[in-house]
């Protein structure tokens, strides 16, 4: 996914700051960075080391201080990281000093779900419309937000300052959901429907597909039985290929 930024021009009021150009791998850890921040801050920990953050991350210590170090924050030797400080520094990078205004459209199972979840407020966001073309949902009350028709985005997205859609759509309907919101300004997209998404240059879509991470862990179980079904010491394996064919050993499983 790729950053689109415009600083603004230095001292001039409501400008942007000037960010870091940082790698998406590190993006993509600060959130989990963050989330065990805050956890070590509620219980009370006013610092970590940088061993003890990366377990909580779940990353190694020296990716972790690599990540860290791009936001130009080093730690202290023999102290570790100052949290509230570290927290405000990844806060900023990530742009979650101020409450993002968020649309949802789509609100069948999962976009229902979505829309009552309670966890977005405490990490900087705020679900401030939902839509559906369905007209059995128009009207209804989720999480005390009414269901609007998706023909009413264009003023919602100006009253609300929406900066951020959801798209908890079928895939069939994602496209031109989309479409509606880059219409509206929307250049920021985090999508739920099993599709890929076509959108200009500056838009950013995020895709979430659970169908595909649990293919993911599938593979995982399937690899971990097959090794688990290996004979504990020589013989040979039947092993099962593509098209019906087999081999007895390894090097005949890779042709070699």
């Amino acid at each position: 996914m790729s950053q689109h930024r415009h600083p603004g021009a230095p001292g001039r009021a409501g400008a942007v700051p000037a960010l870091p150009d940082l790698p998406e791998a590190t993006v993509a850890r600060l959130p989990e960075y963050l989330r065990a921040l805050h956890a070590l801050a509620e219980a009370g920990d006013e610092t970590v080391s940088s061993e003890g953050l990366a377990n909580a991350a779940g990353v190694n210590s020296a990716k972790l201080r690599k990540d860290l170090s791009h936001l130009g924050s080093y730690g202290t030797r023999g102290v570790g990281y100052d949290v509230a400080l570290l927290i405000d520094q990844i806060e900023s990078v990530l742009g979650l000093t101020q409450c993002r205004s968020v649309a949802l459209v789509g609100v069948g199972n999962l976009g229902h779900a979505l829309a009552g979840y309670d966890g977005f407020a405490s990490r900087g966001f705020r679900i401030a419309a939902l839509f559906d073309a369905n007209p059995s949902r128009i009207g209804e009350e989720i999480n005390g937000l009414v269901v609007r028709h998706i023909d009413e985005l264009p003023r919602a997205a100006v009253d609300e300052s929406i900066s951020i859609g959801l798209i908890a759509t079928p895939a069939s309907a994602a496209q031109a959901v989309a479409d509606q919101l880059v219409a509206v300004g929307v250049t920021s997209i985090l999508n739920f429907a099993p599709c890929v998404l076509s959108v200009p240059e500056g838009v950013d879509v995020r895709k979430v597909d659970l169908a595909i991470e649990l293919q993911i862990l599938s593979f995982h179980e399937h690899r971990k039985a097959s090794l688990t079904a290996l004979p504990a010491t020589g013989g040979s394996a039947l092993t099962a290929l593509p098209g019906g064919l087999a081999a007895t050993d390894t090097q005949e499983a890779i042709g070699t």
